[in-house]
């Protein structure tokens, strides 16, 4: 923390992707003030939360069933071009409509127990918030999961991660192996095909397609397993990890065309590809990891809010270990509809929260 010295408010958020500026929305609607009542820090350099790293390629077109913030719809966006761009502008068209005077970039380095019953939030560049309560939207882009395999660092080629996913082009002739059964790993093993020498798609269990629509019914049974899982303490799955892969046209081409044929697992990775124990060698250029993210929470470490299972158990949106502290984007809510509707839950709680503690002590 800097000698900026420590400010008082009733709510911080963090993060301002799809869950921190959905809670930042009902907080304005709930009467506070932005930078008198409540403060959004956010440590990427322009809007659009993690939306403005993506890939070139991921166009808007092939956003998978991204939700309108609250109070303003996403209209008249081309199919066709970089979602980085069409959701970055929407973001920042929704923070100046409703001035929620986003603070960035601003690195949050800690949360612990302040004083006078408030947290204590030390940042990078602007002090500290003392706050009576939190809502942490930090999401999992900036904590990619590395997979670790015996022979890894051995590898001569390129090893990459979705994190930083460059485009298909950046693969053309090449011998590429695509790690991962979620839509990314799909998508990138579909596009890398059209330029590649050859791909081979790896996944730990065997994928599975879902036919038909994702309707209502469905949506609540796979948040219904999230949940379960940071009920009880567990480190969340992501929403997409329990619905399945859609099958649409375009999977359907590269099933047809075999490039969808999945191997099991690698046993070790060699200095020219991966190889199994049964004696299958596959000899590649480059392996690119689409083995998804985990949630980004370290710097709420020093509130001790992990459950023995590793996770930390939330009730609704509410931290079980302490009421004051809200994680939205998290677990079930790590989807754009489920964001919107936990930061108006978490913004309920809150308020209920300082209207029982007016004087915040």
């Amino acid at each position: 923390m800097n000698d900026f010295g420590v400010r008082d408010v009733d709510v911080v958020v963090i993060g301002a992707g799809q869950a921190g500026l959905s809670g930042a929305y009902h907080l304005r609607r709930a009467g506070l003030e932005p930078d008198r009542d409540f403060v959004v820090l956010d440590h990427a350099p322009r809007p659009g939360g993690a939306w403005q790293f993506r890939w070139p390629s991921l166009t808007y077109a092939k956003v998978h069933g991204m939700h309108a913030l609250p109070g303003m719809e996403l209209t008249g966006a081309a199919a066709d071009r970089p979602s980085s761009e069409v959701i970055g502008g929407y973001f920042s068209a929704y923070e100046d409509a409703f001035d929620l005077r986003v603070h960035r970039p601003v690195d949050v380095g800690a949360v612990r127990e302040g004083e006078r019953g408030r947290l204590l939030v030390e940042t990078s560049s602007e002090g500290g918030y003392a706050t009576r309560a939190l809502i942490n939207a930090t999401g999992t882009w900036d904590r990619p999961f590395w997979p670790r395999h015996p022979g890894q660092e051995t590898f001569r080629g390129r090893q990459l991660h979705t994190a930083n996913y460059p485009g298909p082009d950046a693969f053309a002739g090449q011998r590429v192996v695509v790690v991962g059964g979620g839509a990314s790993g799909t998508q990138h093993l579909m596009e890398i095909a059209e330029v590649a020498a050859a791909t081979t798609w790896v996944t730990r269990r065997p994928p599975v397609f879902r036919e038909g629509p994702f309707d209502e019914d469905a949506g609540r049974e796979a948040v219904a397993m999230v949940e379960e899982r940071v009920r009880l303490g567990l480190p969340p799955r992501s929403v997409v990890s329990v619905t399945g892969l859609p099958l649409n046209d375009a999977v359907r081409a590269a099933r047809a065309k075999g490039v969808l044929d999945r191997l099991p697992m690698f046993d070790r990775i060699t200095g020219h590809g991966v190889a199994w124990n049964d004696g299958r060698t596959i000899e590649a250029d480059v392996i690119l990891w689409a083995t998804g993210f985990r949630p980004v929470v370290d710097h709420l470490a020093p509130l001790r809010l992990r459950e023995p299972g590793g996770g930390i158990r939330i009730e609704g949106t509410r931290a079980a270990r302490d009421e004051r502290v809200h994680l939205v984007g998290y677990g079930p809510s790590a989807s754009t509809i489920g964001a919107n509707r936990a930061g108006r839950a978490a913004v309920r709680e809150i308020k209920r929260l300082l209207d029982r503690n007016p004087v915040g002590v």
